[in-house]
C-alpha cells in the first residue's frame, strides 16, 4: 500500500510560516513534530517543516531531539532576547543551500552591482535618490555628513545637549548620557537585524557599505531603519535622564520592535535592497529545503552529494 502513495516532497518556503516566536516553554519533539510545553503542561504543536525560522525568546528550553529535527526539517533556530533586542546564537538548518549566499556574494564582489545596492540603501534610508556619478566611498562620506546633521536635529528637538557621536565600549561610563543611550539602542537594533538576516538565509559578514567586519551586512541593513525607530527613542530617553537609561532604552526598543513588526519588515526590505543589483534572483528548487525527507540516490556525478 505504501508503494502506491506519492513520494513525499518538501514544503516550499513560500508556503511556510516565516517566523514563529516561542517563549516560556520547552521545545521538544512529539509524534515527529515540534511541540511547545508550557509550565502547566499545555502542549502546542508546530507542524514539522511548516516554519522557516523559530525565534527562541527568554524562558525557552530546547531538547536535543528538537535541535536535530530542526536541522532535518530545514528550520532555523535563533536564540534572541525579548522581542529580538539581542541575538545570542543561531543554528544552521541541515537542508540549507548556498544559493542566497552566492547571490549576495556576487552582488558584493562586482563593483558595478555593489554600487547599485548601495544607492538603493541610500534611497531607502533618506527617502531620495543619491547624487549621480558617486563612488561607494563618496556616498559613504555624504551619508556620514547627513547622519551627523540628523543627530544634531533630533537632539535639539528633544532638548538634549549634543556634542558628537563618541563612545568606547571598553570605557562605557566615560561616554555621556546621549551616547550611552544611542549605543544601547543600536545594539538592540543590530540584534533584531542579525536575526532577520539569518532567517532570510544571508551572511551577516558580506556587506556593501560596511566591509571587513563580522556584522557588516547587519550594519548596512540596520542603518536603513535606524532613524525611524531606535535613534529618536534614544534621545527621548536621554532627555528624561532616568536612573537606568540603558534599561529604559532596551525596554523601549522591545516595544517598538513589537509594535512596528520590524523583524517581518526587514526581511522583504533585504530582498528589495539586493534586487537593485538587477541580476536574476536564485530560483527556488523543490529540493532546496529537506524537511525530514531523505534525498534520492545520487547519479554518480562528480561533486554530487546526496
Amino acid at each position: 500500500m505504501a508503494d502506491m502513495l506519492p513520494p513525499l516532497k518538501p514544503i516550499a518556503i513560500k508556503e511556510r510560516l516565516s517566523v514563529l516566536y516561542i517563549e516560556y516553554g520547552q521545545l521538544d519533539v512529539l509524534d515527529g513534530a515540534f511541540v511547545v510545553v508550557d509550565k502547566n503542561g499545555v502542549r502546542t504543536h508546530i507542524p514539522v517543516g511548516g516554519v522557516v525560522c523559530l525565534m527562541l525568546e527568554p524562558g525557552t528550553r530546547v531538547s536535543h531531539a528538537a535541535c536535530a529535527l530542526a536541522a532535518r526539517a530545514g528550520t532555523l533556530l535563533v536564540w534572541i532576547g525579548e522581542a529580538g533586542v539581542r541575538l545570542y546564537s543561531a543554528g544552521q538548518p541541515g537542508g540549507a543551500r548556498a544559493d542566497r549566499l552566492l547571490y549576495q556574494a556576487k552582488l558584493a564582489l562586482d563593483d558595478e552591482l555593489r554600487l547599485k545596492v548601495v544607492r538603493k540603501m541610500y534611497a531607502l534610508r533618506f527617502g531620495e535618490e543619491p547624487p549621480q556619478r558617486r563612488s561607494v566611498d563618496q556616498l559613504r562620506g555624504i551619508e556620514g555628513a547627513r547622519v551627523r546633521e540628523t543627530y544634531k536635529r533630533l537632539a535639539a528637538q528633544c532638548g538634549v545637549e549634543w556634542k558628537a557621536r563618541n563612545y568606547d565600549t571598553s570605557e562605557w561610563e566615560k561616554s555621556d548620557l546621549p551616547n550611552r543611550c544611542l549605543s544601547a539602542a543600536t545594539s538592540c537594533l543590530y540584534g533584531v537585524t542579525e536575526a532577520a538576516v539569518l532567517a532570510a538565509g544571508y551572511a551577516p559578514a558580506i556587506g556593501f557599505i560596511h566591509t571587513g567586519k563580522p556584522l557588516s551586512f547587519v550594519y548596512d541593513v540596520a542603518d536603513v531603519y535606524k532613524f525611524e525607530t531606535v535613534i529618536p527613542l534614544a534621545f527621548r530617553v536621554a532627555a528624561r535622564n532616568p536612573v537606568n537609561p540603558e534599561q529604559q532604552v532596551r525596554l523601549g526598543c522591545r516595544d517598538i520592535f513589537r509594535e512596528t513588526k520590524l523583524l517581518e519588515r526587514i526581511i522583504p526590505g533585504i530582498e528589495d535592497m539586493l534586487a537593485a543589483g538587477e541580476i536574476p534572483r536564485p530560483k527556488a528548487f523543490e529540493e532546496q529545503v529537506l524537511p525530514a525527507i531523505p534525498n534520492e540516490e545520487n547519479i554518480g556525478d562528480a561533486g554530487h552529494r546526496a
